[in-house]
């Protein structure tokens, strides 16, 4: 009985760490970092950092974990493995995990200021707002995770009072755009168990061609954002290298989810950029620290 039991809280709580996602949550917070990073041109305080970085990670659990918890019924079409639809977690679980993390975000945010708790609360209510209704509006849904996402940066520079840095806003688009054709090839990889909640994204209503077609014009766009700093002159090899790095990684990847033939083949492009991208942040945070 004691077996059983410590097998079921071991199932619980690799369930509750799998609906956090917490690689997607860090990823988050690097961004928020990067984002203080180039606001003042180098290091934030201590505070500023574990409290901007434990926000974002926190906020960005929870959409994660209420994206499971209103997807029950499509994630046992599109993803029976998740915990919830495997039954290794309880919608109660669910909800709690949410309550807790919320509460936890909200928090580090008003430790900061009032300016990153109102960005902080505007996420999150961003966050809600799809889950519960707007994911089957389309591309509105599609725009509401991509403004989540791009504003990491502009959350990161506002922590720390400084929010208008060409830098911060150049990352910050190039995250947008890069998410929003994510997105819309996300929901062409997923168009299955999407019409069982009577989606409306681009696939359904255009078809995938079309879909996939306008996920590569963004993230075309998004290459293009990485232009910004040159606006205001030569912006510096460390950033010349990371944008360098970040297109092509987007072209490698935008060729393979054109010519993926599966959802399973498209999801790992779609991975791969998203990761790739993040590495190039980390590279050109670090030669900022570095210098």
């Amino acid at each position: 009985m004691v077996n059983l039991q410590m097998s079921l809280s071991r199932r619980k709580l690799s369930g509750m760490r799998r609906l956090f996602r917490p690689e997607l949550s860090l990823a988050a917070g690097i961004c928020t970092l990067t984002g203080q990073i180039l606001a003042v041109d180098g290091l934030p305080t201590l505070s500023h950092a574990l409290l901007a970085f434990a926000c974002v990670f926190f906020l960005s659990g929870t959409a994660l974990i209420l994206n499971d918890l209103f997807d029950y019924e499509v994630d046992k079409i599109n993803a029976p493995h998740r915990p919830l639809p495997a039954g290794d977690v309880s919608p109660a679980d669910v909800i709690g995990l949410t309550v807790f993390t919320s509460l936890a975000g909200l928090a580090c945010a008003l430790a900061l200021n009032m300016a990153a708790f109102g960005v902080a609360l505007l996420l999150w209510v961003i966050g809600f707002v799809y889950n519960c209704r707007a994911k089957q509006a389309g591309l509105l849904g599609n725009l509401m995770v991509s403004c989540s996402v791009g504003m990491t940066f502009i959350f990161g520079a506002i922590s720390v009072n400084a929010p208008w840095n060409v830098y911060v806003w150049a990352f910050s688009l190039m995250a947008f755009f890069l998410d929003l054709g994510e997105e819309i090839a996300g929901d062409a990889m997923d168009a299955e168990g999407d019409k069982q909640r009577g989606s409306r994204s681009i696939a359904l209503v255009k078809g995938r061609v079309y879909a996939l077609r306008m996920s590569l014009i963004f993230w075309a766009v998004a290459i293009l954002s990485s232009l910004l700093p040159f606006i205001n002159g030569w912006p510096g090899i460390d950033f010349v290298i990371t944008a360098g790095a970040y297109t092509g990684l987007v072209i490698f990847f935008g060729r393979r989810l054109w010519r993926s033939n599966d959802a399973e083949s498209g999801h790992r492009a779609m991975r791969g950029a998203y990761m790739g991208g993040t590495l190039c942040i980390i590279f050109f945070m670090l030669w900022r620290l570095v210098r």
